[in-house]
């Protein structure tokens, strides 16, 4: 004959660790899907002005950007104070855009081309002039569709800055 134990009240049972592996996985999954990577990293302060009447652009994948304004003061020290242009990660030169426009060209689809749109993330201080050489620059290269970016809003708060 078998003798009977007597279960002890004070034991917990073990926890199974059966479903770990599916919870790992589904957290791995959740931070790949939510996590968004910065294109470019800003080197300028980039306080854009304010507009009523903004629409937004369709695809992404076809604008190609370029930033205008001071250096932001970790770069200051580098860069000097005047306003400067930023191609991608590094400051640019204006001579600079025409190889800048032609190598995004070459890196996109020839069916795309002719829908590629140049935005200008020109910071609300910038000297106009600066922003008229970058025009005069992309128009030598045939780039003609720009874009200039804005935050939504009432138009005159950009003369209450």
């Amino acid at each position: 004959m078998s003798k009977f134990k007597k279960k002890k009240s004070g034991d917990l049972p073990a926890i199974s660790t059966a479903s770990l592996p599916d919870i790992v996985f589904m957290l791995l999954f959740f931070f790949m899907v939510a996590t968004v990577m910065r294109e470019n990293n800003l080197k300028i302060e980039n306080r854009l002005p304010v507009a009523d009447q903004t629409e937004k652009l369709d695809k992404k994948n076809l604008v190609m950007y370029i930033y205008a304004g001071k250096p932001s003061s970790r770069y200051a020290a580098s860069a000097g104070t005047q306003a400067r242009i930023q191609l991608n990660d590094k400051f640019a030169e204006v001579s600079d855009i025409k190889p800048f426009v032609l190598a995004e060209r070459a890196a996109k689809r020839e069916e795309e081309v002719p829908f590629l749109i140049t935005a200008l993330k020109v910071d609300g201080d910038t000297n106009m002039g600066l922003v008229g050489d970058i025009k005069k620059e992309l128009r030598e290269v045939q780039a003609l569709k720009i874009n200039y970016t804005t935050r939504q809003g009432e138009a005159t708060d950009n003369l209450r800055q």
